[in-house]
């Protein structure tokens, strides 16, 4: 791979290529993505979508929007630091144009939606939707599909669902967001169709990034930029765009440092035992003094997590760098931060997560309930599209299929296309629409 390439410019319906040199300096192409992520409604969405504490009473609690902005914060600041190494080493970049604040902005955009494609209900929202096709209602439809196809929906990604939103074509709109496909390259964390699933140890390998119904535009998006090839044969398998590992280290930096302070702010976690924890990541940065003279709690998580996070951005700059070419050959098989001299003290903050936070009670009580809530809506309005489809609509499912915004009304031929619209729709929602969506089919009265 190299790096003109992977810096591409192009977007999908282009004709003539984007040259660096030629862009207009005061709204950069990298930074029109931004822009068009930040401004599309499946973005705005994520205000009220879960990121650990499902809809949360408290003003301080992060959601998957807070959680997106943030994460691209640290992913700017992490393409910035990189940039500026890489366009020492390869000078011919800035004489074609680019400056180190590309990368900042590529790495931006594609962390600003990197969630965009996430279920409501937190990370029970993706598990939810599979278990209802691998052992709930929807198993009825696995004789009628490709493997492949079962296999998205079984393992339903919020990564690949990503993709089909930031690309999918829709009513006079072609494209989607039409980003550039440097952007998108950053966003494919996991290069590959579902099947083979987790065919090697490689970071790759773990999940998967697209749906058989984007896989046309997925290969567009990776031949473009040069993505390596990880398989030979039919499987649509590639190794990453580099700039997917720093997107990749801003949310695994983000998830593990907020969430944590989030616990600590809940009372979730001690906040003596979180100094213990915190303090292995900082000790070399923190100011004792100045710690101990601020007066309220989340002041001193605050300061923590800015050293921890500052911390870790140089961490996973510093391994990048150092790892550049094993990474440009695609034989960097692990995350950064699963490389980085923290790991042992970022998986001892996880661990704690794991037990004081995401099984908690009150998260665990709310994703219970999320499991519910996504079964019946899945089955509602896959009956309504199915039934409308094959002409046989009961009173009930014309009523809930006019329900479905247009966009969800189309009647494919496929079945598969049937299920994954409808799959899409109930993704979007947020929690508080899912769940009074919920309430209307369940024949709850909503004033």
């Amino acid at each position: 791979m190299n790096w003109e390439q992977l810096l591409s410019l192009k977007r999908a319906g282009d004709t003539h290529k984007r040259f660096r040199k030629d862009q207009d300096e005061t709204r950069l192409g990298f930074e029109v993505d931004f822009d068009r992520i930040v401004f599309s409604s499946p973005f705005r969405s994520l205000q009220d979508k879960t990121q650990v504490i499902p809809l949360s009473d408290t003003d301080f609690v992060h959601t998957r929007l807070t959680h997106s902005m943030e994460v691209s914060v640290v992913g700017r600041s992490l393409g910035r630091v990189v940039g500026r190494q890489l366009l020492k080493r390869h000078p011919h970049l800035t004489d074609l144009g680019y400056t180190f604040n590309d990368f900042g902005s590529i790495v931006a955009a594609a962390a600003l939606s990197h969630d965009i494609g996430n279920p409501p209900f937190g990370h029970s929202g993706e598990q939810s939707i599979g278990e209802y096709f691998n052992s709930g209602k929807g198993l009825r439809f696995k004789s009628d599909l490709s493997a492949k196809e079962w296999q998205d929906l079984i393992d339903f990604e919020g990564n690949a669902n990503g993709f089909k939103i930031l690309t999918q074509d829709g009513l006079g709109v072609q494209d989607g967001l039409r980003l550039s496909y440097a952007t998108l390259g950053a966003f494919m964390k996991y290069p590959k169709e579902s099947l083979p699933k987790k065919a090697t140890n490689h970071v790759v390998d773990k999940k998967f990034g697209c749906f058989q119904s984007e896989k046309e535009k997925f290969v567009d998006v990776a031949e473009n930029l040069g993505l390596k090839k990880m398989r030979s044969g039919q499987d649509i398998s590639y190794f990453r765009h580099p700039l997917a590992y720093l997107v990749e280290a801003a949310d695994d930096i983000c998830y593990t440092i907020i969430d944590f302070e989030d616990g600590i702010n809940l009372g979730l976690v001690d906040e003596e035992f979180a100094l213990e924890y915190m303090i292995k990541l900082v000790q070399h940065k923190i100011d004792i003094k100045k710690y101990h003279s601020l007066g309220l709690k989340k002041d001193r998580v605050s300061y923590l997590r800015a050293l921890a996070i500052s911390t870790l951005i140089d961490e996973a700059a510093t391994i990048f760098i150092e790892n550049e070419t094993a990474i440009l050959e695609g034989s960097f098989d692990k995350s950064l931060l699963d490389r980085c001299k923290y790991e042992a003290q970022i998986n001892d903050i996880i661990n704690i997560s794991i037990d004081k936070i995401y099984n908690s009670k009150s998260v665990l009580e709310k994703e219970v309930a999320g499991y519910k809530v996504l079964a019946d809506l899945l089955e509602v309005f896959i009956n309504a599209v199915n039934n409308t489809y094959l002409g046989k609509a009961s009173n009930y499912d014309k009523l809930t299929f006019m329900l479905l915004p247009q966009e969800f009304k189309h009647a494919s031929d496929s079945l598969y296309d049937r299920i994954l619209g409808v799959c899409a729709y109930v993704s979007g929602m947020s929690d508080s629409y899912a769940i009074l969506v919920h309430k209307k089919i369940s024949g709850v009265i909503v004033s």
